[in-house]
Parts: structure tokens; sequence; C-alpha cells
């Protein structure tokens, strides 16, 4: 029979949610071992030297030492455990269990952080998700490494201790010391991005009239045009356009970061830009592994997502892109684990209409032949083409009109731009609780008013060859312009630039 055991709590990481896991220290006689049982993976069963060295080098006697039996079990035990940041949990269990640290009380703490060999806390992933899982469960208490502390203190209703190593945390739960809770400093933010201002650019009006209707209503945009004219350019410079993070969205991004590995100081305040290269693999992209983590994709949550040279990606990790286009997550299923990791974001492409790029452009021919400019334009599957809502042509620019512009003559635009965007999102908010890009097509069909002669415009859409997600985009498309000009009804003015968007062929 088992003459010691202690117990507290830590988390996993399922996804972007945490879990409560419980870790029991047990003490037996017996011949010496040291066993982490629970579906841990190898960074877990590792701990035991690491756990062994920190308590050796903070002056206690370790695991090693004992000529007992000791088991730390991981429950429950059919969630597979990955990572380090049971460290502390384990070292504190072993000591509770054999008595070399005063009594306490676990039931409303949790304890998370890796150990490094002299007794350091390490930061770990995750632990604005462990801190929300916490509050969720009435947990009181986070102990965790202090470069962890702000982030997790983000949450409201839970006392986020940060701790330096494993003798100030023995020190605090004895009370021989007295560590105040951390306040979250909003300040922090080392993700913030540099964006070009819209007034840099010249000339492609069309182009930035698109844009601000993307931001405004959270509308994915493709734009196409030969080399060098500002696709790339334009899309930076969309950021700058873009409404800070709500405090809900703010947490709801950090938390896939957090999940990823790339712990932040603070909340994530600034809409996220991921512009990953055309080599990236399909896993890189959606995400997912052996142990899954966000892709790209997911990174991109409530931001934007800008994939350069579009037909040069490759094209299952393009096609993968189509669901979570359509649902704003990705289901990723593995024969033990499946996850859902959240996916909303503004997809802005941007590709050459030929391998050379000069297809159809007026001052300089072009030097494919017809079989590699379809093959080309073939890349682009039409499933996937039909989810943009909008195509944009991003002509050339005369020479003339670069020599003669003055840049610096309407530095701001973005600053005024941006502030039509935060007033057609939250019309949109206060109308249906989301953004237009997000509504459902009953929820388009019920609440889109329109005038007259909207009606009848689209009566002339019927030899358009438009699917019915193509149809459902356009009136959303509709509805944003409508709400940048602060309309109530939306008209056939509005319909009509709409569909000058959503063209059936590009090239």
């Amino acid at each position: 029979m088992s003459k010691k055991m202690g117990r507290l709590y830590s988390a996993a990481l399922e996804g972007i949610d945490a879990k409560i896991i419980e870790v029991e220290a047990d003490i037996n006689v017996g011949l010496h071992s040291f066993n982490i049982v629970g579906l841990g993976d190898r960074s877990l069963s590792e701990a035991k030297e690491r756990v062994n060295s920190a308590l050796k080098n903070a002056g206690i006697k370790p695991p090693n030492r004992e000529n007992r039996k000791i088991t730390i079990n991981l429950a429950p035990a059919d969630i597979k455990k990955t990572g380090s940041h049971y460290d502390l949990a384990i070292a504190l269990g072993y000591l509770f269990a054999t008595k070399q640290i005063r009594e306490f009380d676990c039931s409303d703490k949790i304890f998370l952080g890796e150990l490094a060999l002299d007794g350091r806390l390490r930061p770990v992933s995750g632990a604005l998700n462990v801190a929300q899982k916490a509050a969720d469960e009435g947990f009181k208490y986070l102990f965790l490494p202090r470069q962890n502390a702000n982030e997790a203190a983000a949450i409201v209703g839970l006392k986020v201790i940060p701790v330096a190593d494993l003798r100030e945390m023995i020190g605090i739960l004895e009370g021989k010391i007295d560590r105040m809770p951390v306040r979250f400093n909003e300040g922090r933010d080392r993700h913030r991005i540099i964006t070009a201002d819209f007034s840099e650019v010249i000339g492609q009006e069309n182009a930035k009239r698109a844009l601000t209707i993307a931001a405004a209503g959270m509308h994915n945009v493709l734009l196409f045009g030969p080399p060098g004219v500002g696709k790339t350019f334009l899309s930076h410079a969309l950021v700058g356009i873009m409404p800070d993070l709500t405090t809900p969205e703010a947490i709801e991004t950090t938390k896939v970061w957090s999940a990823a590995g790339l712990s932040n100081d603070g909340l994530i305040r600034e809409r996220p830009f991921r512009a990953p290269h055309h080599t990236a693999s399909i896993t890189a992209l959606v995400g997912g592994g052996q142990d899954p983590r966000p892709g790209e994709i997911s990174l991109a949550h409530r931001g934007i997502l800008f994939l350069d040279e579009l037909p040069e990606f490759q094209k299952n990790a393009l096609e993968a892109l189509r669901q979570p286009l359509e649902s704003g997550v990705v289901h990723l299923a593995r024969t033990k684990q499946s996850v859902t990791f959240p996916a909303k974001f503004i997809l802005v492409a941007a590709m050459n209409p030929c391998p050379c790029g000069f297809y159809g452009d007026a001052e300089k021919e072009c030097k494919c032949s017809a079989y590699e400019i379809i093959k080309y334009q073939k890349k682009i599957s039409g499933p996937l083409l039909d989810r943009i809502d909008m195509q944009v042509k991003v002509g050339r620019v005369a020479i003339e009109e670069l020599r003669t512009s003055s840049v610096g003559e309407a530095r701001g635009e973005s600053a005024a731009i941006k502030e039509r965007v935060i007033r057609a999102r939250a019309t949109q908010i206060r109308r249906y609780a989301k953004l237009n890009a997000e509504l459902s097509s009953r929820e388009v069909r019920g609440t889109i008013n329109m005038d007259a002669e909207a009606r009848s415009f689209l009566e002339t859409l019927d030899n358009s060859h438009l699917s019915p997600r193509g149809y459902y985009r356009l009136l959303k498309i509709a509805r944003t312009i409508a709400d940048l000009e602060e309309k109530d009804a939306v008209s056939s003015e509005h319909l009509a630039e709409a569909f000058s968007y959503r063209l059936k062929e590009i090239f």
C-alpha cells in the first residue's frame, strides 16, 4: 500500500484550448525507480532528469537519492501530454509526497513551468490559454515563470504569481516569501507592425477602393496584374487601415500565438499580417504535425493572410484553404487526436496573369505560349476562386505620373480611411453582431435592405453565370459598400460596383 501521496494541478493544451491535469506523486517502499505515467511524450519522460537536477541544485533531496519507488501520474490518462511545462508540478508533487515542503492547499492552484537544471523556471507555451481555463474552472492562483506572467494576467478573476526559480516557489508556498499577483500591463506588445501609408501608393485608386471594402467587411481579395505595379505594396498597406483588435479578439488571437509557442509579453493588439513563402507546405499553411499546432491561416486569425505569387504555392496547400475560407475554422483530425483552430482572416492574394507576367499588358508583349498561359491560370481552381470575394486588376502606372506625383502631399490617407472602416464595421456589429463577410445565406436574404432599382438590377444578373455562393457574396460586398457610404439601403450603384469585382473570368 502507498505510504505517501501528493496531489496538485497543472494543465495540458489541446489545440488552443487548455485542460486541467491532475498531477499525483506516489511514494512506495521498494527498489529505487522514478516513473512518469499518463500518456506522456518524450519531453515529458525526460522531465525526470530535469527535476532531479533542479531539486539537487536547490538544496533538496532529489528522487535519485530515494531508495523507494516513485510514481508520477498525470490524469486523466487518456489525454496525450506533450511539452515540458509539467516540470514544476512534478517537482512540487514529489516534495509534497516526501514531506520536504510544508503542506498547503492545492485545490485552488495551478502550477506551470519548465525547470532548468539549476532550478530556474523557463517560459512555456500556452500561458494565456491555461489562465483562461483556470479562471473558468474556478481556480484562484496560477504560478508560472516570470516571462509568461503579464500575458496570463490579461485574464480577469485569476491571481497570477510570477516565479523565478524552484527555491522561490517553495518559499512562496511556505509563506516565507511574499509575492504579489501581477497586474496586467497593457503597454507591452512586441508584435508592432510597421505599415506603409496609402498616400505612398501612386495611382491604383481602384485597388485602394477594393482594399478599403475588404477591410470594412472582411472580404477576400485577389490582386492580379503585371509584375512591379504595386500589388505587394498595396497588400502591406492594408494593415494600416484595419481597426485595432478589441479585447476579446486580442485574447483570442494571443491564445493562438501562445499555443504556437510565439509567446508575447502581453496581448497582441494589432491585426496579424502573415505572408508565408510560396514554398510553404500544407502543414505549415493549415497547421498540423504529430502534435498539432496552428498553421499560418490560424496565426493570421482576425488579421490578414497574404499569399504572394499565388499560382506558385503547392496545389494541395491552396485547395486546403477552401474549407477554412468558408467556415472560419480548420479541423485537424488525427488517429488519436482531433483539434480545431480558429481561422477567420482576410485572404489577400497576388499573382501575375502568366509566367512572364505581361499577358494582357498594353505596353509590354507577353512571351508565353497559349498552353503556358492556360496551364498557369489553371493552377488556381474554380472552387477556390469562387471563395475570393473580389478579383481586382492592378494596372501599370505611367512613368510620367510617378515622376510628377508628390508622395508626401496626402500623408495620413490611411488614418482617414481607417476611420471610415471603423464606422462601417460598427454599423455591421450593431446590425448583425458580426461582419458582412460572416453572414450566412439565410441572413443575407433576410436582412439586406435593397431599394427598387437594386432589385431590378439583380434581375439583369440571371445570365451572369454566378454560383449561389458568388451571388450571396455579391450581396455582401454591396452591403459593405453601402455601409462605407453610411446608407441604410443597398442601391443599384452599390450592386454594380460589387459586380465589377466579381468577374467570371479574371484574365
